[in-house]
Order: C-alpha cells, then sequence, then structure tokens
C-alpha cells in the first residue's frame, strides 16, 4: 500500500469514527447498536463489534475486502457487515450509515412504507420502504434490504431500524437525519384525534426529485 493510501485509509477511518459518534450523540443509535461504513477503493473501513464509538481509536482501524474477508486491524467487523457488504456490490455507493432511530423504529413496526407526508421523501428517492423483518446479521436480512432500496437511497428494516447509503459519510448521515425526521413528523401528525394527515402524490414527490436532480442534491 503507498503513503497515498495509508492516508487516504486513516482519513476515511477519522470520517468513519466521527460519523459514528455523531450518530450516537444525536440520539441515532444506544450504546453500541448501528453502524458505518466507508468504500475507499477495495477496502471497506467498518465499525468493529461490541466497542463503543467514544473508545474507538485511530489503531482500532478494522477494514475488509468486497468480499468481507478482514484485511485491517484485529476487532471483529460489526455483525451487519453483510448489510454493508451488499450494498457496495449491488449499487454506487461509497458510505453506509445504519441506526436504530427511535421514530424510524417505531414506524417500521407499523407500515410497509413510510407515508410521504413531506417532501423530504424526494432525498431519498422516492417513497420510503420499510424491507421485511429477519435476523441481524444474515443474508436474509441483506436480501430483503436490497429489494426495499431498489431505486432509493434509504429504507426502514422493519423492527429493527434505517439504512441509508451516499456518496460520502456526510452524504449518508444527512439521509439518516431526514429518514429519522420524516418518521417524527408522520407519527406526530397521525396522533391528533379524528384527523389524518394529508400526503403528497407520486407525481408531487417526482416533481421535487426533478427539481433537487437541477441543483445536483438527487
Amino acid at each position: 500500500m503507498s503513503d497515498g493510501q495509508h492516508e487516504a485509509i486513516a482519513r476515511g477511518w477519522q470520517a468513519v469514527v466521527a460519523t459514528a459518534r455523531r450518530t450516537a450523540a444525536e440520539g441515532l443509535v444506544v450504546g453500541t447498536s448501528g453502524n458505518v461504513s466507508l468504500r475507499i477503493g477495495d477496502t471497506v473501513l467498518v465499525t468493529p463489534s461490541g466497542v463503543p464509538y467514544e473508545r474507538l481509536r485511530p489503531e482500532d482501524l478494522t477494514g475488509v475486502d468486497p468480499e468481507g474477508n478482514q484485511i485491517l486491524g484485529t476487532l471483529a467487523p460489526t455483525s451487519e457487515l453483510p448489510l454493508h457488504l451488499a450494498i457496495y456490490r449491488n449499487t454506487g455507493a461509497r458510505a453506509v450509515v445504519h441506526t436504530h432511530a427511535v421514530h424510524a423504529t417505531a414506524v417500521s413496526t407499523l407500515v410497509t412504507e413510510v407515508p410521504p407526508v413531506h417532501y423530504a421523501a424526494a432525498m431519498l428517492g422516492g417513497t420510503v420502504r420499510v424491507a421485511p423483518y429477519a435476523r441481524y446479521g444474515t443474508p436474509e436480512l441483506a436480501g430483503n434490504m436490497l429489494a426495499a432500496l431498489r431505486d432509493r437511497t434509504g429504507c426502514l428494516l422493519a423492527n429493527h431500524g434505517t439504512v441509508t447509503c451516499g456518496a460520502t459519510l456526510d452524504e449518508a448521515y444527512d439521509r439518516t437525519a431526514q429518514l429519522e425526521w420524516l418518521c417524527r413528523v408522520w407519527l406526530t401528525a397521525s396522533s391528533v384525534p379524528g384527523r389524518t394527515p394529508a400526503l403528497l402524490s407520486e407525481d408531487q414527490l417526482g416533481a421535487v426529485g426533478e427539481a433537487l436532480k437541477g441543483y445536483g442534491q438527487a
């Protein structure tokens, strides 16, 4: 590995740790739940299993190849590694954020799609789907997630949490925050007795999506 590659990996690991800590600081995960990854060339940097984010150090760098073989570090990669690798193998994403955000997880137990109460859904490619439940860390869960992510950059995992992806960690994280906010808005609006939230149509969401493309945001 060249000096430039070493530097890129070191910077990438710093970004992975910073993003993971941000998910905890902003209440999107509790304890060691959730995980973050970043692909740099043929290396996937990923948060390790069972280590509180505030304890992660530069020397705790953890990385695997696209097949999941560990090539960097000694700490075991997250148990959700199949989920991350499935996205990298099947999309052009370079970053993935998985959380157990409270409102999004609650919504995942109620619906098969997040009701489009706000145009923020267009920032994720359209109405957000809920992947059917499967045990964490399994190929079945990864497959269900891929189906829910078709033409999308985020989805919910039933009775589990959120998954978003992007070209950068900042982009993936922002989509996670938008998805959690969208779910919170729907839960809040739908809790008003005797009232049903108005929803946006596919055409309305599509128009927002086209506008975002014009600004280079979709």
